[in-house]
């Protein structure tokens, strides 16, 4: 069991928790982890002393030898290390939050970027009860076509925020290799049980989308065939219509071209992040305005085929 060591996942799977969960007492410090890539990984040795503290049991004797031993070494080589980077979580699935995120490890030495891939509204609720440090969020309101802001402010009705662009997006529909139904428009679904359909799941921004828009539109849920039927990512959604197993799904251009279907504009949504405003956070809002500002980010973003045209502004502060 030495040298055995554990994904963020298998954790999860282990405790019988989330993955949030299990970020957050990386990000406090009780679950010692270390990067290897993009992965965060977890010593078996660390676990169990986790497990061990957790049952209000000591350390095992050779492990509390082996961190006095590793912590003097350590001080003795940098006395400064003590402060460590602190972790922040960075909730959400575009990659270009990745691309954040290895800004900031660049740019700084004060944070550790660490990645949650949930959706919009479960990313804002995790930022509520303190387990998220940056969201970013795509929620559209149907009645007022506006994007995020309604949701932050409800959601968040108790914290100062600031909310920033990042990139602009085009969604739409996922359709077969020329588009054999001409699905055109949301009318185009009214009573129309031939189309089989996958939805994104509930919380995430192209959920959103789907039920604002059949709101809007005055069509019942009962007239999609396959409402109910969910995959949790653009590509997953994608794939099922590139395969033929269905005929129709909701979600954003990129996946679409890199599933190489048909891809039909319906809007181009606000892809914002959220960061609150607080003492605590106060050079991390500053350092990542600085990265969304900057020439070389917004150079990146663009040959990835973003939409630049607000990346940096800030929208809202509350």
């Amino acid at each position: 069991m030495k040298n055995e060591s554990y994904t963020t996942e298998e954790i999860s799977q282990i405790l019988k928790v989330s993955k949030l969960t299990v970020y957050d007492l990386i990000k406090k410090g009780e679950l010692k982890s270390y990067r290897v890539g993009r992965q965060m990984r977890v010593d078996a040795s660390d676990l169990e002393n986790y497990k061990r503290k957790a049952k209000g049991l000591p350390p095992h004797e050779e492990q509390l030898h082996s961190i006095s031993n590793d912590l003097a070494a350590t001080l003795k080589q940098d006395p400064t290390l003590n402060n460590a980077p602190r972790s922040i979580i960075i909730s959400g699935q575009d990659m270009c939050l990745d691309i954040l995120g290895k800004q900031i490890e660049k740019r700084s030495n004060l944070y550790r970027p660490l990645r949650s891939y949930v959706g919009s509204l479960d990313s804002l609720f995790s930022m509520y009860k303190g387990e998220a440090d940056i969201v970013s969020t795509h929620l559209i309101d149907g009645d007022t076509a506006e994007y995020n802001i309604p949701y932050i402010r409800k959601i968040l009705v108790s914290h100062h925020f600031i909310v920033l662009n990042l990139i602009s997006r085009l969604a739409g529909f996922y359709v077969k290799k020329g588009n054999p139904y001409n699905i055109r428009t949301w009318e185009d679904l009214k009573n129309n049980q031939k189309l089989k359909f996958v939805n994104r799941e509930k919380g995430s921004g192209a959920r959103i989308l789907v039920d604002e828009m059949l709101r809007v539109h005055n069509i019942e849920e009962s007239e999609i065939n396959g409402y109910l039927q969910e995959e949790n990512s653009h590509l997953g959604v994608a794939g099922m219509v590139a395969k033929g197993d269905v005929d129709l799904a909701v979600g954003i251009e990129k996946a679409a071209q890199i599933a190489g279907i048909d891809f039909v504009p319906l809007v181009k949504e606000r892809y914002d992040i959220v960061i609150l405003k607080t003492e605590h956070n106060k050079e991390l809002i500053e350092l990542v305005t600085e990265i969304l500002q900057s020439h070389k980010f917004k150079e990146e973003l663009l040959a990835l085929g973003y939409d630049v045209t607000q990346t940096g502004n800030i929208l809202y502060e509350q």
